[in-house]
């Protein structure tokens, strides 16, 4: 179906110096850097909380620093600068030049809460009766049809997931506030401004899509983000255990590229994180179950940034194997565990198989957001944005004052995507200059 626009005239009018599209870490270092230079920044962002995926993680490599340590001051920075607003479960509808300014035109969805009397009490969330799997958890545990995202969410604000909810009013009843409002409805914005930086973040390769790997129907073959969680020390049982029956697993395996450099899922490249974020949680296993074998499976190893390769060699001399095989196949035994069948490069190529207890899949990083139909923003063959000089302007799009950074223009790590961020500011910051010099003459 063809979308309808309505006029422009009709819709609420708001008026920045810059766009940040995407609240993760590069979106929020972006924001932060331009507002910390007196420029007025809006952030947009799809989801109900800023944070993005960084939020979900339980640390960083290779200094194994605590990830929501770094990101939620970031967060709440942003939160609190005068320069920011921050507009969450915004979807980008179009973003074009016009008479010398950006244009977006956003529609915000509804929460059904309103923001302005909701006081985060989670009232409404402990009358709820319906539960629904919490994917904030990995899907290990359940959330009820209104709740907040996460405990330390911005905006500290309940959303209610109206696919699930049964109408039953019983939210409405107890929320001291009266915030509940079953007759919310989304909201066009057009949001003006000279500049914009593109930080729209990744998605994992589906789980699904691999038939060998058995499309997600393993129940103890889980993602990488899902392990995250369950290594989170605020996670969903702040222990590790395996989904089909609860126990400690005894031997555990990464299998690696297991979404990336595979043309069959139509993602040939390489994803650069997934080596060391393997390393990185199964170090962290090898101290939270100290008696587990654990064992990566892998293609090579590329370990390419500073500390990187003292961070693998680490993880080799803490007795984690490391098995050179590329992984044909994944099934499950009669007690639930899981047989890897694998060509065992370092055993002149022959075919073994191996049972685990557990398997983790490094999938590897695609782009959460499409241009297509939205914006003229050029992308690679790869579909992620594409830069107009990457070798000497990385940050820098094809269409005049729009800037991107992070995992937006392609896979790359924390440090890589908060420094990248830091140089599309800068740059946005440059072009705002000279578009008010330019006026000023």
């Amino acid at each position: 179906m063809k979308k309808v626009e309505r006029p422009m005239e009709n819709k609420r009018t708001l008026d920045f110096d810059a766009i940040v599209v995407g609240g993760g870490i590069a979106g929020l270092q972006a924001a932060l850097d331009l507002a910390d230079q007196d420029f007025r920044v809006v952030v947009i962002e799809k989801d109900a909380s800023i944070g993005g995926k960084m939020i979900r993680l339980s640390k960083v490599f290779p200094t194994l620093d605590c990830a929501s340590c770094i990101t939620t001051p970031k967060m709440a920075a942003a939160a609190h600068h005068d320069n920011i607003a921050i507009l969450t479960d915004c979807d980008l509808q179009s973003l074009k030049r016009q008479d010398g300014d950006l244009v977006a035109t956003v529609t915000q969805r509804p929460r059904y809460v309103d923001l302005d009397k909701c006081i985060g009490c989670r009232q409404c969330e402990y009358g709820c009766p319906v539960y629904v799997p919490d994917q904030e958890e990995g899907g290990f545990t359940m959330r009820k049809a209104i709740y907040i995202p996460f405990s330390n969410a911005i905006p500290q604000i309940a959303t209610l997931d109206v696919e699930n909810c049964t109408l039953c009013g019983k939210c409405a009843k107890v929320c001291p506030t009266d915030a509940v409002d079953y007759f919310q409805k989304p909201e066009d914005l057009v949001v003006k401004a000279k500049t914009a930086v593109m930080a729209t973040g990744f998605n994992l390769t589906p789980l699904h899509q691999k038939k060998e790997y058995g499309r997600g129907q393993i129940q103890n073959v889980i993602t990488s983000l899902q392990m995250e969680r369950l290594l989170a020390p605020h996670g969903p049982y702040q222990r590790v255990i395996r989904p089909s029956d609860g126990k400690e697993p005894d031997s555990i395996a990464y299998v690696q590229c297991a979404g990336s450099r595979d043309k069959s899922l139509g993602v040939p490249y390489c994803s650069r994180v997934c080596c060391m974020y393997a390393i990185k949680q199964a170090m962290l296993l090898s101290g939270a179950l100290p008696l587990a074998d654990i064992t990566i499976y892998y293609m090579d190893i590329r370990a390419f940034g500073k500390g990187y390769e003292q961070f693998f060699q680490n993880a080799k001399a803490m007795g984690i194997e490391f098995v050179k095989g590329k992984i044909a196949a994944i099934s499950q035994t009669s007690d639930q565990n899981v047989t890897l069948k694998y060509e065992a490069q370092e055993e002149d190529g022959r075919l073994a198989t191996r049972d685990h207890d557990l398997v983790i899949l490094s999938l590897g990083m695609v782009p959460d957001w499409h241009p297509a139909g939205i914006c003229s923003l050029p992308t690679d063959s790869d579909a992620f944005i594409r830069c107009a000089m990457p070798q000497t302007a990385p940050t820098r799009t094809e269409l005049e004052g729009v800037f991107v950074a992070g995992v937006a223009a392609g896979p790359k790590d924390i440090v890589d995507t908060i420094a990248e961020a830091g140089a599309a500011a800068m740059e946005a910051s440059i072009y705002l200059k000279s578009v008010g010099n330019e006026q000023a003459a």
